[in-house]
């Protein structure tokens, strides 16, 4: 079950064709058959798990599997404890209570200049917070921010997983371990037991 690592760049699409000539997965990966595990929107930026195996692509997307998803979110303002804690404990959004997360400051992290830059305004600072998500919403971590008061200005996510963009430049990508790839089916046999044991068997 190969697995390719992608650190998609900023406004590219997570597909391989687009009728309007905007950028796509066919810019930066030439294999043939592999398909996203999940999305990344147009406006974001970092890993993409792709793969030519529908099983695998099923476990790493869907949020039943509770893939933890890390993402660094840059954002106007600077957040209070209050706002970490209601982030962490789930946020009332449009289409439900986000699932509990995980919510906390970054340092500034080393990361590439992003092309164009966000905007910069002097009189409003930013901070970084890397958020820990087990769900995968449309737009999540950005409505999350938005609404506890403090909009994402650039999102990054930096792993899902057992898999992260470490080392990897944007536009690049990278064959996953075997050794990562045992550890995903080792889980996904696991919690297969465990759903097992909790349904009653019929008599």
């Amino acid at each position: 079950m190969p697995v390719i690592l992608l650190n998609k760049p900023f406004r590219v699409l997570t597909r391989f064709t687009d009728p309007k000539g905007r950028a796509t997965l066919a810019d930066y990966v030439d294999r043939p058959g592999f398909y996203p595990a999940g999305r990344l929107d147009f406006d974001s930026e970092g890993l993409l798990v792709l793969t030519d195996d529908g099983a695998l692509q099923n476990r790493i997307s869907d949020p039943r599997h509770k893939l933890p998803k890390i993402y660094w979110a840059q954002v106007e303002g600077e957040p209070s404890a209050d706002a970490l804690r209601t982030l962490a404990a789930g946020v009332e959004l449009r289409d439900g209570r986000s699932a509990p997360a995980e919510a906390r400051r970054l340092p500034a992290p080393t990361v590439w200049e992003r092309d164009p830059p966000i905007r910069y305004r002097a009189s409003v600072p930013t901070t970084w917070l890397e958020i820990i998500l087990r769900e995968g919403r449309n737009r999540q971590v950005r409505r999350m921010t938005a609404a506890v008061g403090h909009p994402t200005l650039r999102l990054i996510r930096q792993a899902v997983g057992p898999w992260s963009i470490a080392g990897l430049a944007p536009g690049e990508w990278r064959d996953a371990s075997p050794e990562s790839l045992a550890a995903v089916a080792r889980g996904g046999a696991q919690q297969r037991q465990q759903r097992r044991r909790r349904t009653p068997r019929r008599r």
